[in-house]
């Protein structure tokens, strides 16, 4: 008979989510992992099988439990400044650091933050009655702001432009 675990599977992932969202795949090592997430290297590898596991898992928890709602949340806005304001305040940095280190390199991260910005796309074509290829380009800039922090207020000055939409 095997140990009981010693550590909530719940809890690592969650973690590992802020800890890869804020540091990206390549910034966390293994021992990063250890030290950060408080379980032993063993156990790491027994349950998640590698780093990878382990990266996919928590970048699964974090579309299912930070994009799902924000795809809800944006089928349910009324205008284009309010998909901004949604987009840019919702914490998606570790889609964000997928879709730019680890997509073009891994074909499973690929297809999970594709699936996940369709997702985002059809909330707002279906919120704004706009075509999804309109909706992908707000959603491209309502990100785009979000890595570049919104400089000089360009959300304000793109929704006065978007209106038309409304």
């Amino acid at each position: 008979m095997g140990r009981r675990r010693a550590f909530d599977e719940d809890e690592v992932v969650r973690a590992a989510v802020g800890l890869f969202g804020g540091r990206a795949y390549d910034g966390v090592s293994v021992d990063d992992l250890v030290t950060h997430l408080g379980l032993h290297r063993n156990s790491l590898y027994k349950t998640f099988g590698s780093k990878r596991g382990l990266y996919l898992v928590a970048l699964r928890r974090h579309l299912a439990d930070d994009l799902r709602p924000l795809a809800e949340k944006l089928a349910a806005a009324t205008d284009s400044a309010t998909v901004l304001r949604l987009v840019s305040s919702a914490d998606l940095g570790l889609l964000l650091l997928a879709v730019v280190e680890r997509a073009p390199a891994d074909e499973e991260v690929a297809a999970e933050v594709t699936a996940a910005l369709a997702s985002l796309d059809q909330a707002i074509a279906d919120a704004l009655g706009i075509s999804t290829e309109l909706a992908a380009a707000l959603t491209a800039a309502a990100l785009g702001l979000r890595l570049r922090g919104n400089p000089d207020g360009a959300a304000v000055a793109l929704t006065q432009h978007l209106d038309p939409l409304n």
